[in-house]
């Protein structure tokens, strides 16, 4: 089980299982994960997050951050988000074309969390699990062991 904050909703905490739900808590759900120390062990050293900027540009948020293992920057993460759509689906086209404006060949394919929801209302949760996934790929690259030399 993964415990992640967003900085765009301060009251709550993300708890998000591998391959699982993800579970929208009280902002005291670390504390209680303290408590429960004996059932789940803190994994300080694989403590990674993104810091950075939020533009606004007419409808559209854009965040930039750095991604950060540890001491040092690891990647970096882009968060676009069109305010007036609800149903990512439905404005999934605008998102890439307003993409592609700025970032041309390195925009993204569609979203994972866009499979299972195909009409349904994009939350903060989706969010957070699109954050896991990136998270999740930036540590395997630190994985990849190095070949040894004979």
């Amino acid at each position: 089980m993964y415990v992640m904050h967003n900085s765009e909703y301060p009251l709550s905490c993300f708890a998000l299982f591998e391959n699982g739900p993800c579970l929208v808590a009280d902002a005291n759900f670390d504390t209680l994960m303290v408590k429960l120390k004996g059932f789940f062990q803190n994994a300080k050293a694989n403590k990674i997050e993104s810091r950075g900027t939020r533009y606004q540009y007419c409808d559209f948020l854009v965040k930039l951050g750095t991604v950060t293992m540890g001491p040092s920057a690891r990647g970096i993460s882009v968060e676009v988000e069109y305010c007036p759509c609800v149903i990512a689906n439905d404005c999934w086209n605008l998102l890439m074309e307003f993409m592609q404006s700025f970032m041309g060949s390195h925009t993204p394919g569609v979203p994972s969390v866009f499979g299972a929801k195909h009409d349904s209302t994009y939350g903060p949760g989706d969010t957070m699990v699109q954050y896991m996934e990136l998270f999740n790929k930036i540590r395997k690259q630190q994985q990849v062991p190095v070949a040894g030399i004979r």
